[in-house]
């Protein structure tokens, strides 16, 4: 059994891969978009998704699941459009949203994400 972990720290991995299935850890924004919207945080968050899919050989085409963690769920429509624009058409992963607490203050939303990874 091989299991890949990049990135790894005391805490945790950014990515683990076992069985040609990656597990990504939270992404949250970067600092850019720390203090906006929604919008803009969403936006940021799914970049940082799409440069760690990149690194470690995948891509939106191969998500298989999604959580989506919302400090508001009056924030829900807002992300939906970015998430909306940001799935490829055809290639929607199962997903889940959910209303939790967020680890700081100015941070509006969170992603899991898990992803086939080519061979």
């Amino acid at each position: 059994m091989t299991i890949q972990r990049h990135d790894t720290k005391a805490r945790m991995s950014r990515a683990v891969i076992h069985q040609g299935v990656a597990y990504l850890c939270g992404q949250v924004t970067g600092p850019e978009a720390r203090h906006e919207g929604i919008k803009a945080q969403a936006e940021s968050m799914l970049a940082r998704v799409d440069a760690l899919l990149k690194e470690i050989g995948s891509s939106r085409e191969q998500l298989l699941s999604a959580t989506i963690y919302l400090k508001d769920g009056n924030d829900f429509a807002a992300m939906n459009e970015v998430w909306d624009a940001w799935v490829p058409e055809g290639y929607a992963p199962a997903r889940t949203c959910v209303c939790a607490p967020l680890p700081a203050d100015e941070l509006k939303v969170e992603i899991t994400v898990t992803a086939a990874v080519s061979s």
